[in-house]
């Protein structure tokens, strides 16, 4: 793209900030009137013409109001990224909430998402924290009827997997939590990797549910990612490009397709940095359904151990400068809560 001069630089700006607003085209004249800039009417027509020329704004209709195109949000948000702060007092709620939950996943993933959406009004989304190399906390086995028992499995990291066992035979409650007890104090710290070498136990009933228990270890380690939690569709229904577009619908529509949520969120960030943003604007030509539409996302986390995705999906629209900083800010929350809780194990 061709290099902006100062003049052309603050009219961008000024443009992308006011159709972020007001979602209405933006005129030569409002800016005259509206801002404290010493050019002329002619002077800032003659600008707009040559950044529309340029690929950073188009003209939707006939009148002389401009919008951003893709490129024009992609420019502001490069001269934003590293500049935008959430004000202190806002951080100091953020934080404040977070210290006052349990020290739980869930209510930790929930509570991101709300906050995430409150601050942004987009939509969030905050995937569980997860780890390649899972490793076993503990287990627990609870008989349900006949020769059915629910096996509720806990990793280091945070992840919980329950499932329904159907045993060769039935078994008591206390049979199966002298079993338990016995796992626990044998499997504790240990990757699955390890697990599955193990030498076969002399206990029957232990030797079934080792191996069940390395079966779930490597499914959960071959997820792309942990649980995903949403919060603030209704915050994006209510703005003109989802309310008049069928196009911006469909991009919510990702939320309930779990399997492309998790594909886009693999190819955006297992390679970004913990607590690295990234802005994909109008779906950078790889996701149709996110024409429309603007996503911030970050990690979090502690590498090696357990890391999590968390984001905002939004009109391109978006406000970019109060989204941005939220999502880093949170991010940074969450990586220090992993880091004290999950690391301290």
């Amino acid at each position: 793209m061709p290099e902006l001069t100062e003049r052309q630089k603050t009219l961008l700006l000024l443009i992308i900030r006011d159709y972020i607003e007001s979602a209405q085209p933006v005129g030569s004249k409002r800016l005259a009137e509206h801002y404290r800039i010493n050019f002329s009417s002619a002077t800032i027509r003659n600008e707009m013409a040559a950044l529309t020329e340029m690929g950073y704004l188009r003209q939707p209709h006939t009148s002389a109001g401009r919008v951003p195109t893709e490129e024009g949000y992609r420019y502001f948000v490069s001269q934003m990224m590293n500049q935008a702060e959430l004000p202190e007092s806002v951080q100091a709620t953020i934080s404040h909430q977070f210290h006052q939950s349990q020290p739980d996943v869930d209510q930790w993933m929930t509570l991101a998402a709300s906050i995430l959406a409150h601050q942004s009004q987009g939509v969030s989304l905050v995937t569980a924290p997860h780890t390649d190399k899972a490793k076993y906390k503990h287990v627990e086995l609870i008989s349900t009827q006949g020769r059915q028992v629910l096996m509720v499995l806990v990793m280091m990291g945070g992840e919980v997997n329950q499932q329904i066992l159907t045993l060769a035979e039935s078994v008591s409650q206390e049979r199966l939590s002298q079993s338990a007890s016995r796992l626990n104090g044998l499997l504790a710290g240990l990757t699955v990797d390890v697990i599955a070498a193990l030498p076969s136990r002399s206990d029957a009933l232990d030797q079934d549910i080792l191996l069940l228990i390395a079966q779930a270890m490597r499914r959960t380690a071959d997820r792309a990612s942990g649980e995903i939690y949403t919060d603030g569709l209704s915050n994006v229904l209510s703005e003109p490009e989802f309310a008049e577009s069928d196009e911006a619908r469909r991009a919510l529509k990702l939320f309930e397709k779990h399997s492309t949520l998790q594909d886009l969120l693999v190819r955006t960030t297992t390679n970004s940095n913990i607590g690295g943003l990234q802005v994909l604007i109008g779906g950078e030509g790889e996701w149709e359904e996110l024409r429309q539409c603007s996503i911030v996302l970050a990690r979090y986390g502690v590498p090696g151990l357990a890391t999590g995705t968390l984001g905002v999906l939004g009109p391109m629209r978006m406000s970019y400068a109060k989204t941005i900083p939220t999502v880093r800010f949170v991010a940074g929350l969450l990586s220090d809560l992993v880091n004290d809780t999950i690391a301290g194990e």
